[in-house]
């Protein structure tokens, strides 16, 4: 059985969404629920999967992070076993913080998060290296000018 959202379900995902640390008492609180059913209803949209879990974003600048790149990666032929052994590999990179398979003109897109120049080139001869990658394209972001972490919830 699926769970149906309602206005209140909806409204308590929003809130989390721009502050997973909010306590239960204030969430009921801009709600306008008791907190018990407030509780509840959290719990219950867990175990239902719509909320997957709590993160804390953090500062790249401050972590050494001074750099993010796209890299579009061709393989040389697009079957099963290809795709999986890319995907097998590609998890291990910890500076690939998205890998996106997509249709189109190549076969995965990646973000990467790098310290420098030097740090994209030393990942990027590694990737280039990978069984089954025929070709990649980087593009480095200059500025961002918009990031979203939530969802649209209506």
């Amino acid at each position: 059985m699926s769970l149906i959202l309602d206005k209140t379900d909806k409204h308590i995902l929003r809130e989390l969404q721009s502050n997973a640390r909010i306590s239960n008492k204030e969430l009921s609180k801009r709600i306008h629920l008791s907190p018990s059913p407030c509780l509840d209803r959290v719990k219950r949209l867990e175990k239902a999967g719509f909320i997957k879990g709590y993160v804390s974003l953090l500062s790249p600048e401050k972590l050494g992070y001074d750099m993010f790149a796209y890299v579009t990666v061709t393989l040389d032929k697009t079957t099963n076993n290809a795709f999986k052994l890319f995907q097998s590999e590609i998890v291990f990179f910890k500076e690939v913080i998205e890998c996106d398979m997509v249709a189109g003109g190549f076969d995965y897109l990646l973000k990467l998060c790098l310290r420098n120049m030097k740090h994209y080139r030393a990942i990027l001869g590694v990737i280039a290296e990978l069984p089954g990658v025929s070709q990649t394209h980087t593009y480095i972001v200059i500025e961002n000018v918009k990031k979203n972490i939530g969802l649209n919830i209506v």
